[in-house]
């Protein structure tokens, strides 16, 4: 038996939307849309839409080149997960019990006392970034949006239902440009601020060393040198929050608000 074939799930309410990238096995797709349907019946609010996306990397140096990634409308509210693993059918299996936990974290901005969800998280099952050299890095994607206006707890949530490593904000008591993201040694909350905070966030390390003020192409030096997955900076040009991100193909891609 095949062993991506798995017994027929019920219909979800919505069709589940398969893509797929790579040497994709032809039965990965049911599965994951097996899989995916098993996790819309357990959900009470309404679906209005589900993406899966399933990329299988041709890299040998990979120790995890199948990922998946789903997407789920949650009544005009998004909630994402993202991993990898060593085969496809692994993947959609860790796929299946993140998504879960994400939809879980959803529920707790109405059902938990304020700052009971954030807790330590591990990140084990993550894509691997592609082994780029850093004179070969390219910024390859540019994003600017209106930056949310939010509490940090709030921008917390809005990390982990959506399955990001970091997540750029506005903090609505100061007005400053912010970050908050998982630390990699500990997997504990952090949030970075333009300025200083004005007073302790309950729940989270608050980083008080100053951001620094970078134009773009400073800001791919330091990361090249620093290796992270991310630097936050003010940018020269605007004054505002920026966020240089390394991606999973080894280029760059940048995050800025939108001009108000």
């Amino acid at each position: 038996m095949n062993p991506l074939q798995t017994a027929p799930a019920p219909a979800p309410a919505v069709d589940v939307e398969v893509t797929t990238r790579g040497a994709v096995s032809l039965a990965a797709p049911d599965y994951a849309r097996a899989k995916l349907a098993a996790v819309l019946g357990r959900i009470h609010e309404p679906v209005l839409a589900a993406r899966v996306k399933l990329t299988q990397e041709s890299h040998h140096s990979v120790a995890r080149p199948s990922a998946a990634q789903a997407v789920v409308d949650l009544g005009g509210r998004p909630v994402r997960a993202h991993v990898a693993a060593a085969t496809m059918q692994e993947a959609v299996d860790l796929l299946q019990d993140r998504l879960l936990a994400r939809l879980a974290k959803a529920r707790q901005r109405h059902h938990a006392p304020h700052g009971a969800w954030v807790e330590r998280v591990r990140d084990d099952h993550r894509p691997q970034h592609a082994d780029r050299p850093p004179q070969e890095r390219r910024i390859v994607r540019r994003k600017s949006y209106g930056l949310r206006r939010q509490s940090p707890l709030a921008a917390v949530l809005d990390l982990e239902t959506m399955d990001y490593a970091f997540h750029l904000f506005t903090d609505d008591a100061t007005g400053r440009d912010s970050v908050v993201h998982r630390d990699e040694a500990t997997g504990a909350h952090r949030i970075t601020s333009v300025g200083v905070l004005a007073e302790p966030v309950p729940g989270l390390a608050v980083c008080t060393g100053a951001v620094p003020e970078l134009t773009v192409a400073e800001a791919a030096d330091r990361l090249g040198l620093a290796g992270g997955p991310f630097v936050f900076f003010t940018d020269t040009a605007t004054g505002r929050g920026n966020v240089l991100y390394h991606r999973y193909d080894g280029h760059y891609g940048l995050i800025t608000p939108a001009e108000e």
